[in-house]
């Protein structure tokens, strides 16, 4: 891979809590314009990389950078322009219940533009038809559903048009249908936006329908076992981890 082509790159990342090592020697690259995915079991560390990626949480040695320029190398105004780029879903929406959909939207617009209300509220009534909320501009998160709760916060991820996009599990606790239809539309915004796209996933539906590239973290060695596209990672990967997460196939007993 072309360095040009190379939107972000994890150099060297450990992450560790105190004496706690989540992970260690992760080392990754993003092609620009590519969807790539975090993946692996319960309590590897996906989510805690993204949150390192995004800037929440510090390594405890390594960096992420972002156009060859180190995040956390940076100055802390630094960090935060290069944080502007980004739009980031959080698992569970982090919508505010107390606001509109519409309120959620403009609250990114209202803090980092100097847009007059008017061009706020066309710029909100658009964000969300881009992901199928039209007309529910008025409703609070507790009317509508799940998977339109998920949408909604997609749509305040978009408002301020990021070309970097993290989305933390985006289908946990949707049905199939809702699923795909979020994965559909991660794809569209990708283009759209021509934005990078980094999603920490367990779906396999997910993963084999958008990830054009991936790494797997193993819980149990603390560290990456493989990278690749998964398609190519489920015919050729010579790990069992690795191949009995792709296939849904439990791991065989220690021993057995």
């Amino acid at each position: 891979m072309a360095q040009a082509d190379i939107r972000i790159e994890v150099r060297d990342l450990d992450m560790a809590f105190d004496a706690y090592v989540v992970q260690r020697n992760v080392n990754f690259a993003v092609r620009r314009g590519s969807v790539f995915v975090v993946m692996g079991g319960s309590g590897c560390g996906k989510s805690t990389l993204l949150r390192h990626m995004i800037g929440l949480e510090h390594p405890a040695r390594g960096d992420v950078y972002y156009d060859g320029e180190g995040f956390w190398a940076a100055a802390p105004e630094r960090r935060m322009e290069i944080s502007r780029r980004f739009g980031v879903l959080f698992q569970s929406g982090a919508l505010w219940s107390s606001m509109t959909l519409a309120e959620n939207v403009a609250l990114p617009i209202r803090e980092y533009t100097r847009l007059a209300e008017p061009e706020i509220a066309d710029l909100v009534a658009l964000k969300l038809a881009l992901v199928g909320l039209r007309g529910f501009e008025g409703y609070y998160p507790n009317e509508i559903s799940g998977g339109m709760r998920k949408r909604a916060g997609l749509a305040r991820a978009i408002a301020l048009d990021p070309d970097i996009l993290f989305f933390d599990e985006p289908s946990a606790g949707l049905d199939p249908v809702s699923s795909k239809r979020l994965d559909d539309l991660i794809l569209e915004l990708r283009d759209s936006l021509d934005a990078t796209v980094v999603v920490v996933t367990h779906e396999l539906a997910s993963i084999f329908a958008i990830a054009d590239d991936s790494i797997f973290l193993d819980a149990e060695t603390r560290t990456p076992i493989a990278r690749g596209d998964p398609r190519r990672l489920l015919e050729e990967s010579k790990d069992r981890k690795v191949t009995a997460f792709l296939r849904r196939e439990n791991m065989p007993a220690a021993g057995g």
